[in-house]
């Protein structure tokens, strides 16, 4: 029923040439647990700004240019001071998009929040959470806007 297993198990294979007394896995680097979680918020505030600069292309506002700064400060952090790469869209873009961007703003918001929150970053954990109020407005604010059309 089931095919014989014909190779070795990776983890048998990871080991292959050292000595018993080495330790396996000293060949590559490790992280910590905090430094994962840095990389991943990082990650989740670096694509946050992606969708806020595009937004900002769209409809450029002094809060989305603050809210730009703020997460280029907090990715700059996270990553010991490299600058995030910052996009430039501009395009006619029509409406349903922006909701969408809207809602795609506020769930990356949300996963930064989960993960800031589980390192105890209370800074970025509250960005985060100023992040998916203003995109919570910017939706409703959006939808008599939509229904009208």
């Amino acid at each position: 029923m089931y095919e014989p297993i014909r190779h070795k198990s990776v983890h048998a294979m990871a080991g292959r040439g050292q000595s018993r007394g080495q330790s396996r896995g000293q060949d590559f680097p490790h992280r910590s647990r905090e430094e994962e979680l840095d990389i991943q918020l990082a990650g989740h505030l670096a694509a946050l700004l992606a969708v806020t600069d595009e937004l900002r292309a769209m409809d450029p506002s002094t809060e989305l240019a603050d809210a730009a700064e703020q997460l280029a400060g907090q990715i700059a952090r996270l990553r010991g001071g490299a600058a995030p790469a910052r996009s430039a869209v501009a395009a006619a873009i029509h409406e349903p998009y922006v909701a969408g961007l809207h809602r795609r703003a506020h769930a990356l918001a949300g996963r930064a929040l989960v993960v800031a929150a589980s390192r105890a970053d209370t800074a970025a954990a509250i960005l985060a959470a100023e992040r998916m109020d203003a995109h919570t407005a910017a939706l409703r604010d959006r939808e008599p806007a939509a229904a009208a059309h």
